[in-house]
């Protein structure tokens, strides 16, 4: 049995992390981040559909983010053998978060209308939940349970003040929107089963040339009809905005906070974003939102809160039981 110096072992206090309420790390920061990306996007791109259809919209953007992606991992890391089953992991995530959603995501959005779509989306955090605890991926607590309903309601809320419409028109698009939820949270959720070793760079660069030749072969046949010569510096600023922050910095972003604070902590943050969405369509649009947009966004906030600390308060005990166990061991 080794032979410890007992003063040395419980004079020594635990160190103690400060409340989770009272910090807010640089993952929090990077979702804020993420989304007013997203929230402003739908504003910023809407005008490019004028000029360039969805689909070859889209194409142009993933090949656009592919080749930056691709250079600026070039760039800062250094070329590195990917753990057995890893590379294989990357390239299904890619085709699944990409290629998969963006197509259904569009695709639906075309055939149903732009509130009906916000709401769907809205329940990403709740299927990243269940499905994460399903899994056994993740612990979700009474308080992120209860963050959860709240966020959802807020985006409800927000988004019912603006007319929802769910009728047989729209039932192909509503479905198709559906998918892209779930398309969603299983890329959310498989970004939890790679590897601690791989980067959140390496993540993204990989997933999203992985995903774009599907983009590509979708949107081919309306890029020819395309007067890309002619086309106006407004729609160029719309391609680099959602190819630059939308996609590169967006998604990188948000891989880097699921692998930090899992699914569930990260996916909660896009109740923000049909806020952001409301925001940006008051500033750049000239919508004026409703009062009652203004209680779902408080219910949003504070939904946003209590399942960021309800994480963090899981964290910690985990953690605390960790060094309680290491003390014992000690002591032993």
């Amino acid at each position: 049995m080794t032979q410890t110096n007992p003063s040395s072992t419980s004079a020594a206090p635990l160190p103690r992390r400060p409340a989770a309420v009272r910090r807010i790390s640089a993952d929090d920061l990077g979702m804020l981040l993420v989304c007013l990306i997203w929230g402003l996007n739908f504003s910023v791109t809407k005008s490019a559909f004028a000029e360039i259809p969805p689909l070859p919209f889209t194409a142009v953007r993933f090949i656009i983010s592919s080749v930056l992606l691709w250079v600026v991992l070039r760039a800062f890391e250094r070329p590195v053998t990917l753990p057995s089953g890893a590379l294989r992991l990357l390239v299904v995530l890619g085709v699944v978060g990409n290629t998969c959603y963006q197509l259904t995501f569009t695709l639906g959005l075309a055939r149903t209308t732009a509130t009906n779509s916000a709401l769907i989306l809205s329940t990403v955090p709740t299927v990243v939940a269940i499905l994460s605890g399903v899994l056994g991926l993740e612990r979700i607590t009474i308080r992120m349970r209860w963050g959860i309903a709240l966020g959802t309601l807020g985006v409800v809320l927000v988004i019912a003040t603006r007319g929802v419409q769910f009728d047989i028109r729209n039932l192909t698009g509503d479905l198709l929107t559906i998918l892209a939820v779930f398309l969603w949270a299983g890329y959310t959720i498989g970004l939890r089963r790679l590897p601690p070793s791989v980067s959140p760079l390496r993540v993204t660069t990989i997933t999203a040339i992985a995903g774009t030749p599907g983009l590509v072969l979708a949107g081919l046949p309306g890029a020819f009809h395309v007067d890309w010569a002619n086309a106006s510096v407004t729609v160029w600023l719309a391609v680099a905005y959602a190819s630059v922050l939308s996609l590169v910095v967006a998604y990188l972003l948000w891989n880097r906070s699921v692998k930090a604070v899992g699914g569930t902590r990260t996916a909660i943050y896009m109740c923000l974003t049909p806020l952001v969405a409301v925001l940006g369509a008051w500033l750049l649009l000239g919508e004026r939102p409703h009062p009652l947009q203004g209680i779902g966004a408080l219910f949003i906030i504070t939904g946003v809160l209590l399942t960021r600390t309800g994480g963090e308060e899981k964290m910690e005990r985990t953690e605390k039981t960790e060094r309680s166990e290491k003390t014992s061991s000690s002591r032993a």
